[in-house]
């Protein structure tokens, strides 16, 4: 994987200088960032000898440059888009994820060797671990339903299988003629879709910039009959190639993912992807002699080829990196779809909800419950609540929680999370019914999970990142001794209420660890919102007495849980970080890590968590299932520098190394009054 540090430091260096003659590259900001990450600078004027002139593939506009690059004899470098792009087209204003750099060609130019050719025709593509990553890759983008654009609807219904799809492309695209095609091409490849299918049904799917009203196909209604359909929904590519029975293309992207689906394209134009023995060729590209697997292709097109960027840390990174926002961001269009109606959410928490869940379309805010719920149902919009309020309304509702790597400081405190979890069947924290996140425990990792998890892990151990991260004093030192550290915990909270039965205060679970582990040492830390005066679990120190050895008062929860053998706990996160850290883990309650077979269980755990409905054992998930499920799948997360859904990783690295933005003046005050009114606490909570 990519040394971000060596790479951010290599930015630094000395960047070539790049001379621009199209408004795009001055206009756009997003594509400015990747090529200045690149290693790159962009300037106008006229270019010294030392200089490069940039153009855009080959747009109309890169005529300025290219003129301008003989006149002074200074080399020329074409930029175009990587194969995953964003959500929409370049011309809606998105920047990309990633680019193609080349001094020399084009990918789609067949005129001659583009840099992608010269890697697919050279490269070794050998190496167990790059193919193992392209594997993952494609297995990867086509579970996500990704592709170069991604403002499809995954839910649009598709046409019945058995058609053969023949895939439209936008008139006067560059990438037609420089792949040795023209308009007529569309022609003979429709025509000879139908002569070697006679009395199939076929399929012509538009270009997703033609359904945008951006540009025309070449196909339209004209060349519809009783056989040939035009389709013309924003439909999953991936899911239309699995019901077709063929493909035909020009010189089409998607001809390259049909290619990754397992079919072997009829191609009528030369795009990079054809002659190594993956398509059928209408006019082959006589110097590509080489034989390639999908697999292959793959880690050259996607992985050795791109400059990917990275848009939190504004530095290049590797495929899977750039991958991961592309999907946080798919998601987050995706699930936000329809809109939402929220009822019962505090003023404060409103603004966070909007960024999080309300980017495509508003938040509807709504009270009381009852007219919440009709607004629901008469917009058709899910109903969004926070916690586990009860609530009669339709299976649409979906309850609101902080996520797990939160913030850094207290909710409580009205700091606003930089993660939040969303579940449509109940709430992690409530073992009385099943949650969204179990079923995510339970489920197989996906391609490449495993590895991305244990890779998550290690970086947030290395951190020292907890769900708050709030400034530490020193750890005294301990008696000898076994060590056992108790987390305290909110003895309102609800996973207290609902996830516990014996043990629901925080002097019971220091009886019990007392009475179990009479000769261990025991650290007691009081929960910050308690510590804080915000929230009710204080214990008389009296009482503390022969009960706990040491009262960590503002200590360092990592620091504590590296300082100790093992953790007693009732629900509290703290558990879940232990485990991370490879530290025995004792649950008296029903946390949501709990019942896996990963922790000893003392309290009364979901027989669903360990047998199937009809009584067998259910295997065992690892703990990086767990990990992956809890800290990638299960939460969304939102980036306040960039304003947009981001990874895991990029909250992550905010939470270190970069900045966040300040907590809102008013909020800032109301916390320092609600310090002082805290028996008033159900007010702003």
């Amino acid at each position: 994987m990519i040394d971000y540090k060596v790479m951010e430091k290599a930015a630094e260096g000395n960047p070539q200088r790049l001379f621009f003659y199209n408004g795009g590259f001055w206009s756009q900001n997003g594509l400015r960032q990747v090529l200045v990450a690149a290693g790159y600078t962009l300037h106008v004027g006229v270019p010294a000898q030392t200089d490069a002139v940039v153009v855009w593939g080959h747009s109309p506009t890169a005529l300025r440059g290219e003129r301008m690059a003989r006149a002074k004899g200074v080399p020329l470098i074409r930029v175009e888009d990587a194969f995953l792009r964003s959500i929409f087209p370049g011309r809606k204003g998105e920047a990309p994820l990633g680019v193609l750099i080349d001094d020399d060609a084009v990918h789609y130019d067949s005129s001659h060797p583009s840099a992608l050719e010269q890697l697919l025709a050279h490269h070794p593509l050998d190496d167990s671990n790059l193919l193992q990553r392209a594997r993952d890759g494609i297995s990867r983008i086509q579970s996500l339903d990704l592709s170069k654009y991604n403002f499809h609807d995954p839910n649009v219904a598709l046409p019945a299988p058995g058609y053969v799809l023949v895939i439209d492309q936008t008139k006067g695209d560059a990438s037609i003629p420089y792949s040795g095609a023209s308009a007529q091409s569309f022609q003979d490849m429709l025509g000879a879709a139908m002569e070697e299918h006679p009395g199939k049904r076929i399929v012509i799917k538009t270009h997703p910039e033609a359904n945008l009203g951006l540009r025309q196909g070449h196909f339209g209604e004209r060349d519809a009959s009783a056989l040939v359909t035009l389709l013309q929904d924003n439909v999953s590519p991936w899911g239309l190639l699995s019901g077709a029975i063929a493909v035909y293309t020009v010189s089409s992207q998607m001809g390259f993912e049909a290619i990754l689906a397992g079919h072997r394209p009829r191609v009528f134009g030369q795009p990079f992807y054809a002659g190594w023995g993956l398509s059928a060729d209408e006019v082959p590209v006589a110097r590509r002699q080489r034989k390639l697997t999908k697999t292959q292709l793959f880690a050259a097109a996607m992985i050795l080829a791109p400059v990917w960027f990275d848009p939190v840390r504004k530095c290049r990174c590797s495929f899977e990196d750039a991958l991961h926002h592309l999907e946080a961001r798919v998601r987050a269009f995706r699930e936000d779809a329809p809109g939402y109606v929220a009822t019962g959410m505090r003023l404060w928490k409103r603004r966070w909800l909007q960024k999080f869940y309300g980017q495509r379309r508003a938040i509807i805010f709504a009270d009381p419950p009852g007219r919440a719920v009709d607004i629901s149902g008469a917009k058709a919009r899910p109903l969004l609540i926070w916690g586990h309020k009860p609530i009669a309304a339709s299976k649409s509702v979906q309850h609101v929680e902080d996520g797990f790597l939160r913030s850094r400081g207290l909710g409580a405190n009205l700091v606003p999370p930089l993660s939040l979890v969303k579940d449509d069947l109940g709430l992690y924290y409530d073992p009385s019914r099943e949650s969204r996140l179990e079923r995510m425990i339970q489920s197989p990792l996906p391609a490449g999970g495993k590895a991305r998890a244990e890779r998550l892990r290690a970086q947030i151990i290395a951190a020292g990142v907890s769900k708050y991260n709030l400034d530490a004093s020193p750890l005294p030192p301990f008696a000898p001794g076994k060590c056992i550290l108790v987390p305290g915990q909110v003895e309102d909270d609800a996973s207290i209420l609902l996830g516990t039965v014996q043990v629901c205060t925080n002097l019971e679970l220091l009886k019990t660890v007392r009475a179990q582990n009479p000769q261990a040492v025991v650290v007691y830390k009081p929960h910050p919102d308690v510590e804080a005066g915000l929230r009710p679990g204080a214990i008389d120190p009296q009482l503390l007495q022969g009960l706990a050895d040491h009262i960590a008062i503002n200590a360092d929860p990592i620091a504590l849980i590296q300082a100790c053998d093992e953790v007693w706990t009732m629900t509290s996160l703290l558990g879940f970080e232990a485990l991370l850290r490879d530290k025995p883990v004792v649950c008296l309650g029903a946390p949501f890590y709990a019942g896996w077979g990963l922790t000893k269980d003392l309290g009364s755990v979901p027989t669903r968590r360990r047998f199937a409905p009809d009584g067998h054992p259910l295997p065992r998930p690892e703990l990086a299932s767990l990990i992956y499920a809890t800290l990638i799948a299960y939460p969304r997360y939102f980036d306040p520098i960039t304003r947009a859904p981001c990874p895991p990783e990029s909250i992550l690295y905010r939470l270190t190394e970069g900045k966040l933005s300040p907590q809102p003046l008013p909020l800032r005050l109301l916390a320092k009054l609600q310090g002082r009114l805290s028996t008033y606490a159900h007010l702003w909570r």
